[in-house]
């Protein structure tokens, strides 16, 4: 029997890039996988378009994560029809970049509300569930920009290095019911985020990372499935960059 089978999960942010990877990675290996975004059709459409590629439909739910309400009843009625969940993934997170003498308090506030709030919304709501289960993954998704932060991005900075503070405070509130609570902090990676760099600004991310190369969602995704798994039971408040070097 697969550690995977029976196995139900939830990933936020999930229609594209590392969301969407995440998804199809737990999918092909037969994992009951939901996948969030705030745009229904967009949401509808990429649940179909995986279910193509793996064992088992992928389900898709329109939530926006800033949103408690929606998130409450929305996970509610997730873990009411599946019985459980034992994996959260929280990925959904957006950018409205600007130089904070700038920056407007709704580009502070709307990237606050979804990459921050959203995480608190989303954790709580599995909390219950999964501690009456004993047991459980939470994986956040942080940034190497909440590493070192980046001109320009001082809102998307400061959410991401609160995601790493409350990942590990979380894991220690949680891992004597046997859930474990760590992040991944990606570097560049292949995304829409990053499709809009020049050319003269993908030579110069070339020339810092050890690697030589940008990342993909897959190896992203590879690294959320290690945290999912039953080799990763003893791994808790952790964050594991994935950045071919960039940052160490």
């Amino acid at each position: 029997m697969s550690e995977w089978e029976g196995k139900v999960a939830l990933v936020t942010g999930g229609t594209r890039g590392i969301g969407r990877a995440i998804a199809a990675a737990f999918s092909r290996l037969g994992v009951d996988v939901s996948i969030t975004g705030r745009d229904r059709a967009r949401v509808a459409e990429a649940a179909e378009e995986l279910s193509r590629e793996a064992p088992r439909a992928v389900n898709g739910m329109a939530m926006d994560v800033a949103d408690q309400k929606a998130v409450d009843s929305a996970v509610k009625a997730f873990v009411q029809e599946r019985g459980r969940i034992d994996i959260l993934v929280n990925n959904a997170g957006i950018t409205r970049d600007n130089l904070l003498m700038r920056m407007k308090p709704d580009e502070w506030e709307s990237v606050i509300a979804t990459n921050v709030n959203g995480l608190y919304y989303c954790s709580q709501a599995v909390l219950r569930p999964m501690i009456r289960q004993r047991g459980g993954r939470i994986i956040n998704m942080s940034s190497v920009v909440g590493l070192t932060g980046n001109p320009g991005q001082v809102n998307y900075a400061a959410s991401k290095a609160a995601i790493l503070g409350f990942t590990k405070a979380l894991a220690r509130e949680v891992a004597s019911r046997q859930i474990t609570v760590n992040a991944i902090a990606p570097g560049y990676i292949e995304t829409d985020m990053t499709t809009g760099i020049s050319e003269e600004a993908r030579k110069a991310l070339f020339d810092s990372i050890p690697m030589q190369r940008i990342g993909r969602p897959e190896d992203v995704a590879a690294a959320a499935l290690f945290l999912a798994s039953e080799g990763a039971g003893y791994v808790t408040g952790q964050v594991l960059s994935v950045n071919g070097g960039l940052y160490m």
